[in-house]
């Protein structure tokens, strides 16, 4: 629900405009990975902080899938390179990637 609040949020935010980006490139590897990585952290720090393993799950999750939503909302300037929906896109893939690994690590 709060992620669909949030696409829901994103695209109704007037953004100034958007990229006219392929699907594939190194960018996209990186929002993967740096998505993954955040979302695996932090899961790790909301269940050191005594959250239970469902509720750091979903920090984690959050934390990764926001600060995505923040950098496309960064991008989105007028001098920067536009929102991209394949850039958040690729935030989400690796937001759920690392969050599927920290539980199989578990």
């Amino acid at each position: 629900m709060r992620l669909l609040l949030l696409l829901a949020s994103a695209s109704l935010c007037g953004c100034s405009h958007t990229a006219n980006d392929a699907w594939t490139g190194q960018d996209k590897a990186q929002h993967f990975i740096a998505s993954a990585i955040l979302s695996a952290a932090g899961n790790e720090y909301a269940q050191h902080q005594g959250l239970s393993r469902d509720r750091s799950a979903a920090y984690g999750f959050m934390f990764s899938v926001s600060l995505g939503a923040g950098k496309e909302l960064w991008d989105s300037r007028p001098s920067g390179s536009g929102w991209s929906w394949k850039d958040f896109a690729w935030d989400i893939a690796g937001a759920t990637t690392g969050y599927a690994v920290w539980q199989l690590a578990r």
